[in-house]
């Protein structure tokens, strides 16, 4: 998605206001849900948002959203943001996040999702981090105990040497 910043939607200091920010990036990763379940998604969390660049007022931001990791009916979904300026030719990366959505049927219950395969190093290694950022989820919120987990184990369980 490409948007331009409006007045509106700045602050005090004429840049992007997080919230505004926030829901760009909703509606990217929603987008991306839909396409790769072909059901229809609703936004379950979300699990990080870092605010590393202002985006100035005039400003073209750019939000690049891709399915990181299905669950059974859930999808983690990672959404970049850049700054792209193309009269001086740069595209700074000022944001990302992590938004996990759930698939629903026309009951609005989750419904089964279809599996991704990761490509690249960037897609193996964020498909990989999301699995852990998983089961840490489910241990904080205390459905999982921590000696269930695969990768999180050594963490929170003591072991004998």
């Amino acid at each position: 998605m490409t948007n331009i910043v409006l007045p509106n939607e700045t602050n005090s200091l004429r840049n992007l206001f997080g919230g505004e920010l926030l829901a760009k990036m909703d509606r990217c990763a929603s987008i991306s849900a839909v396409r790769h379940s072909e059901r229809r998604a609703v936004t379950a969390s979300v699990n990080h948002v870092s605010f590393n660049h202002p985006i100035p007022e005039a400003g073209i931001v750019v939000l690049e959203s891709k399915v990181s990791r299905v669950f059974s009916t859930s999808m983690e979904i990672y959404v970049d943001v850049w700054l792209d300026d193309p009269i001086a030719g740069t595209k700074i990366h000022t944001n990302e996040g992590i938004y996990t959505f759930v698939a629903v049927d026309e009951f609005n219950k989750p419904v089964p999702i279809p599996q991704m395969i990761p490509e690249t190093d960037l897609e193996k290694e964020r498909y990989a981090a999301a699995f852990r950022r998983k089961e840490l989820s489910l241990i904080l919120s205390g459905r999982m105990k921590p000696q269930d987990s695969v990768e999180l184990k050594k963490l929170f369980v003591q072991t004998d040497l």
